[in-house]
């Protein structure tokens, strides 16, 4: 099992900036790609950004150039810096991990952006 972890999200005005992290513990070793997801009201849970343990990276066309994804693969922690923050990216985001066959998800942290 992998238990993942997330922190920092929050409450902040439109234009400002929010950095989430997320945790990995207990079976980590060959944990592939990691990534954060975000789920709307009414709405599916979206990729927002993806990276792979070599450093491949993909964001959703919706906040390329605002946020920014990173891993410290020596901390099994994934990072998701989030700037020029809009009232849309308004969410709860979710820390993913893939391992083997097998997915896993994070408890989800409330990410809340006023106009």
């Amino acid at each position: 099992q992998v238990q993942l972890v997330e922190s920092g999200g929050g409450l902040v005005q439109a234009g400002g900036s929010l950095r989430l992290s997320c945790a990995a513990s207990g079976s980590i070793f060959g944990i592939n790609a990691m990534g954060w997801y975000r789920q709307a009201p009414g709405k599916q849970r979206d990729l927002v950004a993806g990276i792979t343990p070599g450093g491949s990276i993909n964001y959703a066309d919706s906040v390329k150039g605002r946020f920014t994804i990173s891993r410290d693969n020596a901390k099994n922690t994934v990072y998701l810096q989030m700037n020029s923050l809009k009232p849309e990216d308004t969410a709860v985001y979710y820390c993913n991990a893939n391992r083997g066959s097998r997915t896993y998800w994070g408890q989800g942290t409330q990410v809340t952006v006023s106009s």
